[in-house]
């Protein structure tokens, strides 16, 4: 499968680059960026997978994040994809910004008239890696997966889909139960339809309690000053009490405010400020299990 080369920018004594190609899941042109570490030119290295959020281009992360620092410290390469197909001329696809172009939500739709392009469950787990493995110094079976928000709950039902794929996972502000907050009601409606139990496929807290073993640490930091979150739209709580449940270790960091004397002191929110603080933390968190 043929690659185009958008652009490359030396940092870190690597290389982060963004490649475009002709995707066969979502028979659209994707993109996706590419941060490869110092030691890629010398030897094979790691592959660890970020999926963004809701109106969010490959471009968020390799901006915003500041991970490369890290990335080449550890040897890791950090392969960051769209969030959802493109142009795809698909009627109501540009009329929101929670559904249809930029909010793949990491399914594969079902429904009319979403199906033959929406496939983005299929699209990172299977078409995108064997991109990667192809065209770049790899290590097949050593990849781990994190993400913010949507991209969070695409991390997670990714891990928790495939027992054994992933080394690890992690996640910023992730979307935990998408069938009880609106913005999952409304992505997982009409990608999937209205019959509710086609849902639980897609729902990381459905997941949990069937996931076969408790060989996965998960990582997940949460800004105490989410809007998201006392919105109800991220429900780390009931991920929280299904992993407890089935004795699945999960960390879970609150992340606030280091002084509370001010009404100016605020914690953190969710926006790429709050994942650049820690994005470091979970760097470390993969490479741990990658170069184990």
């Amino acid at each position: 499968m043929a690659l185009k080369q958008v652009s490359s920018n030396k940092c870190f004594e690597g290389f982060q680059k963004v490649f475009e190609h002709d995707s066969t899941e979502l028979k659209c042109k994707m993109k996706f960026g590419i941060y490869l570490p110092p030691k890629a030119e010398t030897g094979k290295c790691p592959v660890l997978y970020w999926l963004s959020g809701l109106t969010c281009t490959e471009q968020n992360f390799i901006t915003k994040a500041g991970f490369q620092q890290a990335a080449a410290e550890h040897g890791l390469i950090v392969v960051a994809p769209d969030t959802s197909p493109r142009g795809c001329n698909i009627e109501g696809e540009d009329e929101s910004w929670d559904f249809g172009t930029g909010a793949g939500f990491y399914v594969d739709a079902t429904e009319d008239p979403w199906k033959t392009n929406y496939r983005m469950y299929s699209y990172v787990r299977d078409e995108l890696p064997k991109l990667i493995n192809a065209n770049f110094p790899t290590i097949p079976e050593r990849m781990s997966v994190f993400g913010h928000s949507m991209g969070g709950h695409g991390a997670l039902i990714l891990a928790l889909k495939n027992p054994g794929k992933y080394k690890s996972v992690s996640a910023f502000a992730p979307i935990c139960n998408p069938m009880q907050c609106q913005w999952g009601k409304k992505a997982l409606g009409g990608y999937l339809g209205s019959d509710v139990s086609k849902w639980e496929a897609y729902d990381a807290t459905q997941l949990v309690k069937a996931y076969p073993d408790s060989h996965l640490d998960i990582l997940i930091d949460q800004g105490k000053d989410d809007q998201f979150l006392s919105a109800g739209q991220l429900l780390p709580d009931n991920f929280i009490a299904a992993c407890t449940e089935r004795k699945i270790p999960v960390v879970f960091r609150l992340q606030q405010a280091s002084c509370f004397h001010s009404p100016c002191c605020w914690g953190y929110d969710h926006s790429y400020f709050f994942i650049a603080t820690f994005i470091n933390d979970h760097i470390k968190h993969h490479a741990k299990f990658l170069n184990a």
